[in-house]
């Protein structure tokens, strides 16, 4: 009798959860943006300016390989990407995640004054779907009860639903190329770009078509919290890159970001610097191809967190043009925080009794998602497509 009941309000209750989208890499969310709106600039700026030969050093044959476009630092003058992408999701995620995902778009702006200065915005939807929505047995407590009523298969509902997330960034930054030394005749330049980032949500099969839901903290004696965009925040960063490898075809670099929210919302009780890591690796065997591995460390708030999120994410993928000014990227990532567990739904709550006739709000612990990421685009691929 109980299964009956439920049946006819998990819907409601898993279309409630899926608000919390995934945090993975986004990976990792907000990481996954500052790499490519913060990293990717940097990293054309610093490898262009450690091409430059020293003018005071003889050079003996073969040179070593110059800048591109002449460029003996960030990029001068106006630049711009295009692209879209879509996303073919990984993991237990039911039988509703295993389509391809609403295509995306990437849209980068630039202008550099001179090798050393370049102001940039940027704008990216990223497309994932987390695990533990539609698969596993999760309790059901009655708002207030220490003992749970039963429990619910979520991978048995029938429709499943869809919580395919697509977040969109806005990022607004300033990049200032320093050389701090010489090796060998050449520049070690670092590149500081403060960054603003703005980010909101739009959840599938939320009511309120975008990422407002319901949701319970502390179940079964805690409370439930709604009118609260849980996934939309806005963030601070001074993000600090440095070059560790430079070759004729290898080049990494290392990303150190001190961020803070611009304001806090939602659960959120403090507002402490979290600092994100981001190491970037290379490897050019033909110059219109490019493998690329990028592992992340980072710190992340979102308004459903008290505490911030430990997250920890990679990308591994390549690039490769088309022509003059054309590429395609493929991208597998995935990645999530490493101290809210377990991922997914982990519990329902009714409000009150009868279940059928009162809201069930479900608490949601970590949230995660791997998938698989192409892009086609024109312009200057960023590498990464986050």
């Amino acid at each position: 009798m109980l299964r009956t009941v439920l049946r006819s309000t998990i819907a409601a209750a898993l279309a409630a959860a899926i608000g919390l989208g995934v945090a993975a890499p986004a990976f990792a969310d907000t990481g996954e943006a500052l790499a490519n709106g913060i990293v990717s600039g940097a990293n054309a700026g610093i490898k262009n300016a450690m091409n430059r030969p020293d003018p005071t050093v003889a050079q003996v044959p073969p040179v070593s390989q110059q800048p591109v476009g002449g460029q003996i630092g960030l990029p001068t003058g106006f630049g711009y990407t295009a692209d879209f992408s879509m996303a073919y999701p990984y993991g237990n995620i039911g039988k509703t995640g295993k389509k391809w995902l609403p295509g995306g778009i990437d849209i980068v702006g630039a202008y550099g004054f001179d090798p050393t200065t370049r102001v940039t915005a940027s704008y990216y939807q990223l497309q994932h779907y987390p695990v533990g929505f539609n698969s596993g047995t999760v309790p059901l407590y009655l708002q207030g009860l220490a003992s749970p009523l039963g429990s619910v298969d979520l991978g048995t509902i029938s429709p499943q639903i869809d919580v395919t997330t697509k977040d969109s960034f806005l990022l607004l930054n300033v990049e200032k190329l320093i050389n701090i030394t010489k090796i060998h005749g050449r520049d070690v330049p670092i590149v500081i770009s403060p960054t603003y980032v703005a980010r909101t949500s739009k959840i599938a099969a939320s009511p309120s078509g975008d990422d407002r839901v319901p949701f319970e903290v502390g179940a079964p004696s805690g409370f439930p919290v709604t009118g609260v965009y849980t996934r939309s925040a806005q963030i601070y960063s001074l993000a600090f890159t440095l070059p560790f490898l430079k070759t004729p075809k290898m080049f990494g670099t290392m990303t150190f970001a001190p961020s803070w929210l611009v304001h806090k919302a939602g659960l959120n009780q403090e507002n402490d610097a979290q600092l994100y890591q981001i190491l970037y690796l290379e490897y050019t065997p033909t110059k219109d191809t490019t493998f690329f591995f990028e592992p992340q460390s980072s710190r992340d708030y979102l308004p459903t967190d008290t505490y911030a999120q430990h997250l920890a994410a990679y990308f591994l993928g390549v690039s490769h043009r088309i022509g003059g000014n054309g590429f395609v990227q493929f991208v597998l990532n995935s990645g999530g925080p490493t101290n809210y567990s377990p991922y997914g739904v982990t519990a329902l709550t009714c409000q009150a009794l009868p279940c059928s006739a009162n809201p069930v709000v479900p608490s949601v612990g970590g949230l995660k998602a791997t998938q698989l990421q192409i892009e086609f685009g024109i312009g200057t691929p960023s590498i990464l497509p986050f």
